[in-house]
């Protein structure tokens, strides 16, 4: 069984979607489930996890709506105001929704230091308190804080999304390296191995830098906090599904068969209690 633990859907907004600049072409329209639909099919994909592309709670209810129409989308994470006076009347209020597993914030692009402020740290710790988990998105260069976070909440689950972003442009990792080790530590912080299409060259998939980078996360989080995503529609701009997949595919052959079904399903399921 596989599931992409890390798929968006939008009806392409070019004021709202402004982050999809003009060189990014072949993401400036919409995508939702029917198109997905099609890699499921040529892919034996089982079903994904749909998360926010936007931080509005319009966003959540979009995604709920369409996980509701399309039964393989399996969970969604959303997006919600943490540092709301109502937080926790939102939390509540989501119990009875359960496709909703969990909540991002676009923290990448916020300024170093947004996820530790009080007010942050207050909502994410009100998480835990209503089993939701949190996907942590931040570049290379803020990885520290996702460490600091991880020490201020021990016991909240996290996701690291694209495996922190390491910068494959420069392959100036040595930070990186030393944050994701940190990070590993805690035990309750799995990794997504996705979106690494669109960390380097758009135009060319080194394979080597790649396979160097899921040595590393391998090594730190081990096989059984780990597990595969796509970020799809995204990572169309740095190749193709099938690619990816066979990428991936070649990567973890070097496991055993009960390893490679954590990896493809059983962690996603475990983490978002699908």
């Amino acid at each position: 069984m596989i599931i992409d633990s890390h798929v968006h859907f939008w009806k392409f907004n070019p004021v709202r979607d402004a982050w999809i600049t003009k060189d990014m072409a072949v993401i400036r329209k919409d995508f939702l489930p029917e198109d997905f639909s099609l890699y499921l099919n040529e892919n034996s994909i089982d079903g994904c996890i749909a998360v926010q592309a936007d931080q509005s709670d319009e966003e959540t209810a979009f995604l709920v709506n369409l996980a509701k129409e399309n039964p393989f989308i399996k969970g969604v994470v959303g997006w919600i105001d943490l540092t709301s006076d109502k937080l926790e009347q939102l939390l509540h209020n989501y119990q009875s929704e359960k496709l909703i597993k969990g909540f991002r914030h676009i923290a990448e692009g916020e300024e170093i230091g947004f996820l530790l402020q009080k007010s942050v740290l207050n909502g994410i710790a009100l998480l835990h308190q209503y089993n939701c988990t949190f996907d942590i998105l931040l570049r290379q260069d803020q990885l520290s804080d996702a460490v600091k976070l991880s020490e201020k909440l021990p016991n909240q689950p996290f996701i690291l999304d694209h495996c922190g972003k390491p910068d494959l442009k420069t392959n100036h990792l040595k930070d990186w390296k030393s944050n994701i080790s940190e990070l590993a530590q805690n035990p309750n912080i799995y990794c997504k191995i996705s979106g690494l299409l669109t960390q380097g060259n758009w135009n060319t998939i080194d394979e080597k830098s790649i396979f160097e980078i899921l040595d590393f996360i391998f090594s730190q989080f081990g096989i059984k906090r780990v597990v595969f995503g796509s970020d799809w529609p995204v990572m169309l701009l740095g190749g193709n599904y099938s690619l990816w997949l066979e990428l991936i595919s070649k990567y973890v052959s070097q496991f055993s068969k009960e390893e490679q079904e954590l990896f493809f399903s059983g962690n996603a399921v475990k983490f978002y209690k699908l």
